[in-house]
């Protein structure tokens, strides 16, 4: 409820004119560009958690040749902290031009600070601008009334896992691309016995259990699961049940580490299992292909040097015989801000990024798959292992698709994230839950 209280603030700051400025106007406003003609740089801010740090240093260079009459200025701000930045700035007016946004809550969250980029964008591309684009991508960014408040750097694919194949082979393991959860427990079971860890999850990221229970879910029901995110189904439905069990036996019985809600994903899990090489097998989404191209000695040396092989896999929750289907998700998309004073330099930014940026974003640093059906994928550098996997995770975004990953109702998705903690912590009961979870769903319809 805090979400939508400080949602409704920011709302109200617009209303009252406290972010007085320029709305979009479509290509030609006057106000865009004022320095042009003085031999200056029009100055553009962009703030996002994605492309981080490390790929932004691949993009900065050949954004500068492509734009030398712009002067970026990149922000990077972690995923944690990165709207709660934005809304204290938007509501000062001091907010960047260009901001990273996920689908679902955050998007609808901040719409009224949102630019409609179609006018830019049919202006530039024509009428079937469209075309050029994942028809999934837009379906998710389109909004109500037909205009689009952001377009799409990239897809990922969650409901993943991924195993370290040399700790396995270790101990004469292996791992089978669908891997039924009745296997996975044995050998979860046998891999503590040798002390090494089992199926690691850095539970204390919501985002990463709200993952994993759709993927449950979505083995078990996928229509009863997106059926309930839409109120139309309850979340006590046994199938639903069901998947809240699951997820709590998977605590219980030791498939994930011990103490998993005290450990985040970035980084305390993912270094363990990237670079350090100390963990047989973790939980992540279609993203952890990318770490076969990072260049720092130690994780090339983990994930490309000799004896390196890593396997990723779907898991069979139900032990139905049938790996469980992806989610997928534009993995960010990129805003206007509506009250920026250049905003055709700032949609050049956003143009520049879903064009010449993807290419290095997806090609060189297999950062995301591609959004746009014009770009091929081509991954440079990528090693036979590397190519294994992401044949295999492209497969499974061919025709293995449950569903959306990024849901829409912020005070469901908090409600389904405090109760996943609590069934991880077994101070809850499945049938608990979900009922919790439902009494909040038709709360908030």
């Amino acid at each position: 409820m805090k979400r939508k209280i400080v949602a409704y603030v920011l709302t109200a700051a617009l209303s009252v004119g406290l972010l007085a400025g320029c709305g979009s106007s479509g290509k030609g406003n006057k106000a865009d560009n004022s320095s042009a003609g003085k031999g200056e740089k029009t100055k553009v801010v962009f703030q996002t958690w994605n492309p981080g740090e490390s790929e932004w240093a691949h993009l900065a260079e050949e954004f500068k040749k492509d734009n030398p009459d712009i002067d970026l200025e990149y922000r990077f701000v972690p995923d944690s902290d990165h709207y709660e930045k934005l809304k204290v700035d938007l509501a000062a007016g001091d907010a960047a031009d260009v901001y990273g946004m996920q689908l679902g809550a955050n998007y609808s969250a901040f719409r009224d600070f949102e630019a409609d980029l179609t006018p830019y964008v049919q202006a530039q591309y024509g009428d079937k601008w469209a075309d050029q684009y994942n028809s999934y991508a837009l379906s998710m960014l389109k909004t109500d009334k037909g205009g689009y408040y952001a377009l799409p750097l990239g897809l990922t694919y969650a409901g993943f896992a991924w195993s370290n194949d040399k700790i396995l082979k270790k101990h004469n393991l292996n791992v089978s691309e669908n891997e039924k959860l009745e296997d996975l427990k044995k050998l979860c079971k046998t891999l503590r016995e040798k002390g090494e860890y089992p199926l690691a999850i850095g539970a204390k990221d919501s985002w990463v259990n709200i993952d994993t229970w759709m993927n449950i879910a979505n083995d078990i029901n996928s229509e009863k699961l997106y059926s309930a995110l839409d109120g139309k189904t309850s979340f006590e439905d046994p199938d639903l049940v069901r998947a809240f069990q699951i997820w709590q036996e998977c605590f219980s019985d030791g498939v994930f580490q011990d103490g998993a809600t005290g450990v985040g994903m970035y980084t305390d899990t993912t270094n363990p299992f990237e670079t350090e090489g100390t963990i047989s097998m973790c939980l992540n989404g279609s993203w952890e292909c990318g770490v076969f191209l990072k260049t720092d000695e130690q994780t090339h040396k983990e994930w490309n040097g000799e004896g390196a092989h890593h396997t990723a896999f779907l898991i069979d929750w139900n032990n139905d015989g049938k790996a469980a289907p992806v989610q997928q998700t534009v993995d960010v998309a990129l805003c206007m801000n509506k009250n920026t004073k250049n905003p055709d330099a700032a949609y050049r930014v956003i143009d520049w990024m879903l064009h010449r940026g993807q290419d290095i974003l997806v090609n060189q640093l297999l950062q995301y798959c591609p959004s746009r059906t014009d770009l091929k994928l081509d991954v440079q550098g990528l090693s036979e292992n590397g190519k294994e996997c992401l044949n295999f995770i492209m497969k499974q975004a061919s025709d293995h698709i449950g569903g959306y990953r990024e849901m829409s109702n912020v005070d469901l998705k908090q409600a389904l994230a405090d109760e996943l903690t609590n069934l991880a912590l077994g101070d809850t009961t499945p049938q608990k839950a979900a009922a919790k979870i439902q009494q909040t769903s038709e709360s908030t319809r």
